[in-house]
């Protein structure tokens, strides 16, 4: 079993879509090991998004990711980082595969409705941003 960490944005959170995005990972075989709504700070949003430092949108990506509350879900299952990605569908909702989550519930390429581990790498450090060990371990049943 791989671990992922998605992230239900600002926007998505607002219109009240991030039920039915949970619903469509559950669908998927995504086993939820923990989760949390939260509202970052626009400092917290940079420091989640630090490897993004120095690129054109990273003051609007972390703006935005402060705007409202966000839900972050510990996923699991076999192959959970690939899948997700593949469920998620494209950055921009205008070129995601119809039927991927962002193509359904995403309004633009910032406001795609959801966030993805895309590296074992990256997952490791993104659930360590929002979960401690001790949820994570609870979450596992330890």
């Amino acid at each position: 079993m791989e671990r992922t960490l998605a992230i239900i944005k600002p926007e998505a959170v607002q219109r009240g879509v991030a039920g039915a995005i949970i619903h469509r990972l559950e669908r998927e075989g995504f086993v939820i090991r923990a989760m949390t709504m939260v509202h970052l700070s626009k400092a917290q949003a940079e420091v989640f998004y630090a490897v993004h430092r120095g690129k054109p949108f990273f003051d609007s990506l972390t703006t935005y990711m402060s705007s409202g509350p966000i839900v972050a879900i510990l996923l699991e299952r076999d192959n959970a980082i690939a899948h997700l990605r593949a469920v998620m569908g494209a950055t921009d909702p205008a070129r995601a595969a119809p039927g991927t989550i962002r193509a359904e519930f995403g309004t633009n390429i910032e406001q795609n409705a959801i966030h993805g581990s895309d590296s074992p790498e990256s997952a490791e450090r993104e659930i360590a941003f929002f979960f401690s060990v001790r949820d994570t371990l609870a979450a596992q049943g330890v």
